[in-house]
């Protein structure tokens, strides 16, 4: 059998508000709660795997790497400028507005606000 990854929670200060931050950006789809008393805000990233965001008091950011391929990446990068949110070449300057990215030939960092760092990548 193939492992494959399910699910993974992602910690945030607000479970809806981050889970629609990030689905809106990436051109996600948000699923209905989930869990026992619907404390998870799953967003669907592909036939096998969610994203479950879960509230926290102190939440510790995560760092979650994508891959996309150069029409994905070019509507995230679209809405991320149409949205405002900072974004930038490299981890520790995600705000630089740049995509030359150190691993790839275009890609970018952005941050939600309970300190996630969302990596996108594409080949071209």
């Amino acid at each position: 059998m193939t492992v494959t990854l399910n699910h993974t929670i992602v910690p945030a200060r607000d479970n809806g508000r981050a889970a629609r931050f990030f689905a809106d950006v990436m051109g996600l789809e948000c699923l209905p709660p989930a869990g026992a008393r619907g404390h998870f805000a799953p967003v669907r990233v592909n036939g096998s795997l969610t994203l479950d965001y879960m509230t926290v008091e102190d939440p510790e950011g995560h760092h979650l790497a994508f891959d996309v391929d150069p029409a994905t990446f070019d509507a995230i990068l679209a809405r991320l400028r149409e949205r405002g949110v900072p974004y930038g070449s490299h981890p520790a300057d995600r705000a630089n507005g740049r995509v030359d990215h150190p691993l790839c030939p275009r890609g970018l960092f952005f941050s939600d606000d309970s300190g996630n760092l969302y990596e996108v990548m594409s080949p071209e």
